[in-house]
């Protein structure tokens, strides 16, 4: 299908740098670039957390604008501009699929050792020793963080699940597991008057 005339208009004007017009390339497109990171994940087999779809969409609209909308002027029009951004978001998608995928395996833990804790799990270690370990590490955060870090992190529940569970908004999970997981790295107690026992082993 050929470009149409609405969007041989919107493309010229985003070129332009005419205002308004980026706005109505997202609001035009935007839910067609979140499908296509959704489809290419599930055909790659990788389950995205909302969060992980809003980066993704994000990074598929800075590489968009990169350069001066180096993507855009390099369309040709050979096509409609929704096939045309099926196509770049699918290969933005699976490039940044990788590049995390290649993180997650080869980085350390960055989260306090949880990640490495559940890789323990997944290979049969000692549930017991396992426990206890986790176990010590929840100690150190408030019972909110603790029971978002238990769903999401070592049960891998979903944010909609967490929020279901916990009945907290879903929007706020991200942030209390970054605070959580910085609490975890610095080995300091979430809130306070939650202090740990001095003298203790």
């Amino acid at each position: 299908m050929a470009l149409s005339n609405l969007d041989r208009d919107l493309l010229k004007r985003c070129l332009a740098h005419q205002a308004g017009s980026w706005n109505e390339f997202v609001d035009r497109f935007l839910g067609l670039i979140y499908h296509v990171i959704s489809h290419t994940a599930h055909q790659r087999s990788t389950p995205l957390q909302p969060e992980d779809v809003e980066d993704l969409a994000a990074e598929v609209m800075v590489q968009i604008i990169a350069g001066d909308y180096a993507l855009l002027r390099q369309f040709r029009g050979q096509c409609n501009l929704a096939t045309y951004l099926t196509v770049v978001a699918r290969r933005i998608c699976v490039h940044e699929l990788a590049r995390k995928h290649s993180i997650h395996e080869f980085q350390p833990a960055d989260d306090g050792g949880l990640n490495a804790i559940a890789a323990r799990r997944s290979k049969r270690h000692s549930e017991s020793e396992d426990r206890e370990d986790v176990e010590k590490m929840l100690a150190k955060l408030a019972r909110r963080e603790r029971d978002v870090v238990r769903l999401a992190l070592l049960e891998g529940r979903s944010y909609e699940e967490v929020s279901t569970e916990l009945n907290i908004p879903v929007n706020s999970i991200g942030a209390i597991l970054s605070r959580a997981k910085k609490r975890l790295r610095a080995g300091k107690p979430e809130a306070k008057g939650e202090k740990q026992p001095k003298g203790t082993s």
